[in-house]
């Protein structure tokens, strides 16, 4: 068995906390609705596929029967032949009509890379269907020469998000006859749009619809999901309409063991003396050197651009010791590859040529890595159904195969390998977006007045905020009331208001010093973390040192370079209430939701080594403050409930700071995000609140909905938390509970056996769980001690300063720097 090979070295067996092993499962056919032109059936025949799984089936009648629909099954079950038989079909129905031409399709995915993929496959598929099925990209790098005709013949159109905001809508009378016709909207790997993204695209998707309808058309929305909790709802909020899901999974699967595994700790010590585990890059880079030994076909997924390529290197170098033929086997995958060099690397990978692939997530929806035995996965990747997703990649032909999971030394990951009931006994997450919010709707509004006039009826549309936005809109003089409705007023284009992947403000220029070379921009929000002065920058695959970053002129100007080390910056935070929508008493304490304001300061940057982790040094920096307008939720302690959790001044403030280091750790296993989208503050006395206070918030302007699905988890939430910290096996904290790598304070105070007492003293008092059996982490008595295992510190620390104890998100820093 191939994991009993890799545990077989010194040591190795008791790094895996945990194996689990899931069944085979067999398949259940189905047959194709009998209105699928038998055409369309005898294409899919000849592609080796006889009969469609019943979930497929099950699909195209939906769409069949004009009724949109979710596809939300695992890895590998054929969802886009699900889409592609109803949609074939309908586009081989309109080129046999006698005028006009015919019906349309529009395809979106997230990325370039994926609609380019599928186009291939349409083409591979419909290529018996003759010119019935005319597929073609648009988007930012189809030729301008290739543009008019996409406009005025492809049927089925693939582009993205982006393209669709910038470039589609807002010339909607040059696509005139591509809308007025339009049958099907597709909208592949549609968990993928969360957050802030999520919610433009929600409203680039509403904007698609309204021009619709002023075509005569009003398309059925088909969307393809990896398995999530509540799909149809999910759907529902990006498109704005009722939709019906199909989430049975009735594809066959082979058996899985899935393992996972905690990186020693190393005779290094980090901040405040805190044991350090071994890095989950140089784990995941021995796994793959001995898969590749073993001739197992493996891809390690790594979150940072850099971690795949450091994979990639560590691996070469220790199979050109074992056979000189090896290192060869092994590659790296990261952005910047042309199609060819991506397809050359799929087949390499398919035919055995190459053994092992290291990966960035970002893989898995730009080339097809199906038919592995083996995958590893670094570091948890945010959300369950993410981890589902990557874990399919392997054993797609249905033979047996190997996940697993290498925990990183953070409070999640550390959580998880001790915890598998977290990953295997719960459902996966829902996903959260927020169309309603204030930042995100405002600038759609504009783009769609821009596109056509908004009256009255078209406010339901975009949601109950609308109407309250639009005297807004047009006291900036960015909107005028007529008597057909609100009109866009500048010259401008309004599509410009925004970034649907960014923040807003004017992006900051990446700029080669030398050369004068423009390497790529980064969100104004983003810069005091990603490009400050003394950063490491990455950038396809090279490494660069920021030099200097001009605010004034947006320009951040980097010169190549390779140092041994990566860089994570450090802020400090303020925060002050606003307004509280919704409060919950917990015992004497309160549970809060509402809008805050945070004053964010980004004041040093910390050195660490690129395989150790281990950290070097921390340099100042002199940076303005920033403030942001956003959600929150936030918590309350009073004097009897310390009193209760013998919590006395001299170790409040470590208490509380441990408590929302590994409460916004441990957020992403409640709500898909990341820990880098997510801030907070702990305070021992909160002027707007007179009490001490912990704040976990949005990092984006106006909420991204992650706070909001923290206080409606609270209870589940902070019990997880409390459990982390308590069966932590350190002794006064460390990275896997209560440290964290961003902490504006260098990590002072800190007080791990406070902030056990402290949660537990706040869950007594916490209302039960609204529903069904408590999620992983919920206190009990099976849930081991109040307290930490090992010996604590004395119940004193540093007396906490008056500044806020503060952890600042950031979009501010992409993962690998």
């Amino acid at each position: 068995m191939v994991l009993d090979r890799l545990a077989a070295g010194a040591g190795r067996s008791a790094r895996i906390t945990h194996t689990e092993h899931l069944p085979p499962r067999a398949g259940t056919h189905a047959v194709w609705p009998d209105r699928i032109r038998p055409e369309v059936i005898a294409a899919i025949q000849k592609a080796g596929i006889d009969h469609p799984w019943a979930h497929q089936a099950a699909a195209a009648e939906h769409a069949l029967d004009g009724t949109s629909v979710v596809i939300a099954t695992g890895t590998a079950s054929g969802k886009s032949l699900a889409y592609l038989a109803p949609v074939l079909s309908a586009l081989l129905d309109g080129s046999e009509a006698p005028n006009g031409r015919g019906a349309t399709a529009l395809y979106l995915a997230p990325t370039k890379a994926l609609a380019a993929d599928q186009r291939r496959s349409v083409r591979a598929l419909a290529a018996p269907l003759g010119n019935g099925v005319r597929p073609a990209v648009f988007d930012g790098d189809t030729p301008f020469e290739e543009r008019e005709w996409v406009r005025q013949y492809a049927n089925y159109v693939l582009t993205n998000p982006d393209m669709l905001h910038r470039g589609i809508l807002p010339s909607h009378p040059r696509w005139s006859s591509f809308l007025r016709s339009l049958r099907y909207v597709v909208i592949d790997e549609c968990h993928t749009y969360r957050g802030v993204f999520g919610s433009h695209v929600a409203q680039v998707v509403r904007r698609l619809r309204r021009l619709c309808a002023r075509y005569g058309a009003d398309p059925v929305f088909l969307l393809a999901s990896a398995t999530s909790a509540q799909p149809a709802l999910a759907a529902g909020r990006l498109t704005g309409l009722p939709v019906t899901e199909v989430a049975d999974d009735a594809s066959p699967r082979g058996e899985m063991v899935f393992a996972l595994w905690e990186p020693p700790l190393t005779e290094l010590h980090g901040e405040k003396g805190a044991p350090v585990r071994r890095t989950a890059t140089a784990e995941t880079a021995d796994l793959l050197t001995d898969l590749t030994v073993q001739g197992v076909r493996s891809v390690a997924f790594v979150r940072s651009r850099r971690g795949a390529e450091l994979i990639s290197v560590i691996a070469k170098e220790r199979l050109a010791e074992v056979d000189r033929t090896l290192p060869a086997r092994v590659a790296a995958y990261r952005g910047g590859y042309l199609p060819e060099e991506r397809r050359a690397l799929e087949r390499a990978l398919h035919s055995g040529q190459l053994l092992g692939l290291a990966a960035t997530t970002a893989l898995e929806l730009g080339i097809d890595v199906s038919g592995l035995d083996a995958v590893v996965i670094s570091g948890y990747p945010g959300t369950r159904a993410s981890l589902w997703q990557q874990a399919g990649r392997a054993g797609r032909a249905g033979q047996g195969a190997l996940a697993i999971l290498v925990a990183r030394d953070d409070p999640l990951d550390t959580f998880l390998v001790h915890h598998p009931e977290a990953l295997f006994e719960q459902p996966v997450e829902s996903t959260v977006l927020d169309p309603d919010n204030p930042y995100v709707l405002a600038p759609h509004l504009c783009a769609a007045a821009a596109e056509l006039p908004l009256t009255e009826r078209d406010l339901e549309l975009f949601g109950p905020a609308a109407a309250g936005l639009l005297p807004q809109l047009e006291t900036a003089k960015l909107l005028r009331k007529r008597a057909s409705g609100w009109h866009w007023t500048r010259r401008e284009r309004a599509a410009d208001l925004t970034d649907i992947r960014g923040e807003g403000g004017r992006p900051v220029q990446i700029v080669e010093e030398g050369t004068g070379r423009l390497l790529g921009t980064v969100d104004e929000s983003a810069a005091h973390s990603a490009v400050h002065e003394g950063a490491v920058h990455l950038h396809q695959g090279r490494t660069y040192l920021v030099r200097k970053l001009d605010l004034e002129d947006s320009v951040a100007l980097v010169e190549e370079a390779s140092p041994p080390y990566s860089t994570t910056a450090r802020d400090t935070t303020a925060i002050a209430v606003l307004d509280t929508d919704t409060e919950i008493p917990w015992g004497d304490g309160r549970l809060c939701y509402g809008s805050v304001e945070v004053t964010n300061q980004v004041v040093s940057f910390l050195r660490r080594k690129l395989i150790t982790g281990e950290v070097l040094g921390e340099s100042k920096l002199d940076l303005p403050p920033r403030t942001l307008r956003t959600r929150a939720v936030w918590w309350t302690v009073t004097e009897e409930q310390l009193d209760a959790a013998r919590i006395n001044p001299e170790i409040l403030g470590g208490a509380l700071h441990a408590a929302e280091h590994a409460s916004i750790g441990m957020l992403p296993l409640f709500a898909t995000c990341d820990r880098w989208d997510i801030g907070g503050v702990s305070v021992p006395l909160h002027p707007d609140t007179l009490l001490p206070t912990v704040f976990v918030y949005d990092g984006h302007p106006g909420g991204a909905g992650f706070a909001e699905r923290a206080f409606h988890t609270a209870r589940e939430w902070l019990s997880a938390t409390r459990l982390a910290i308590a069966s932590c096996e350190c002794d006064a904290g460390c990275p896997s509970c209560i440290q964290s790598p961003k902490c504006g304070n260098g990590n002072e105070p800190l007080h791990k056996r406070g902030a056990v007492r402290l949660l537990t003293e706040l869950l007594r008092s916490a209302p039960p769980a609204p529903d069904g059996p408590a999620s992983p982490g919920s206190p009990g008595p099976e849930d081991g001690p109040t307290e930490p295992g090992s010996p604590g510190p004395p119940d004193a620390v540093a007396s906490p300063s008056e500044a806020s104890k503060a952890e600042e998100p950031p979009s501010q820093a992409p993962p690998g720097t």
